[in-house]
């Protein structure tokens, strides 16, 4: 018999740590997709279908992308992307990962999305304002916590006036300190959550549920309106 697997998880730690300790908080992204497209990883976050919590939001909200344009923050490979490109946005999707970008047009070779690599903490100009609904799942958790807040500002800069950002997020308690976490992921306090909004980026809907998996662990749905 051969050897069990390694927890996807502590594979992504332990490649996570190795970037870190180099002083590269955002270069784990693209060994562990490059790792991953050679079979020596695996990518815990990849489904292989969209976030539960965005399907739902879908199935509540009824959102209608026609003549709407979308940005998928962190799209890593293409799942959450290509449920909103289904509902009719022009839809972007970008990860700082080229592999990732790579494993997302694999995965959807007659995909509508448009698959770019871009660096959230460094966006294209362009994008400033530019998009009606922005969704950023499990990106800004991913990063160490001193660099979350610079994240949290860049996720809400494209949305539009008129449009809308959804952010879903593992939980963290407010009372439990930044030192007790040994990411990644670096889950989000409410403050975090609270964070992302700004004068004319309104918080109107925030849902905390627990993991289907682990019901120990929550997750935020939040929902934003810009003016």
């Amino acid at each position: 018999m051969g050897e069990p697997a390694e927890d996807p998880d502590l594979v992504a730690r332990r490649i996570a740590r190795e970037s870190l300790d180099q002083d590269d908080p955002t270069g784990w992204f693209e060994r562990l997709y490059s790792a991953a497209s050679e079979g020596a990883a695996v990518v815990p976050w990849d489904r292989g279908t969209a976030h539960p919590l965005l399907t739902e939001w879908v199935e509540e909200s009824g959102p209608d992308g026609t003549g709407k344009t979308a940005l998928i923050v962190g799209a890593g490979t293409g799942w959450d992307a290509e449920l909103i490109a289904d509902l009719g946005y022009d839809t972007t999707a970008f990860d700082i990962s080229p592999s990732a970008v790579q494993a997302a047009q694999r995965n959807h070779p007659d995909s509508k999305v448009h698959y770019v690599t871009a660096d959230l903490l460094a966006p294209p100009a362009e994008w400033h304002r530019a998009f009606d609904l922005v969704v950023e799942i499990y990106t800004v958790q991913a990063l160490p916590i001193e660099l979350q807040p610079a994240a949290i500002k860049q996720v809400g800069e494209p949305v539009a006036p008129g449009g809308t950002l959804l952010v879903i997020a593992a939980a963290r308690a407010d009372d439990v300190p930044d030192d007790a976490i040994e990411g990644p992921p670096w889950p989000l306090t409410r403050a975090a959550i609270d964070s992302f909004a700004t004068a004319d980026l309104q918080l109107i809907q925030l849902t905390k549920s627990p993991s289907p998996a682990d019901p120990s662990i929550y997750r935020w749905r939040a929902e934003y309106l810009r003016d």
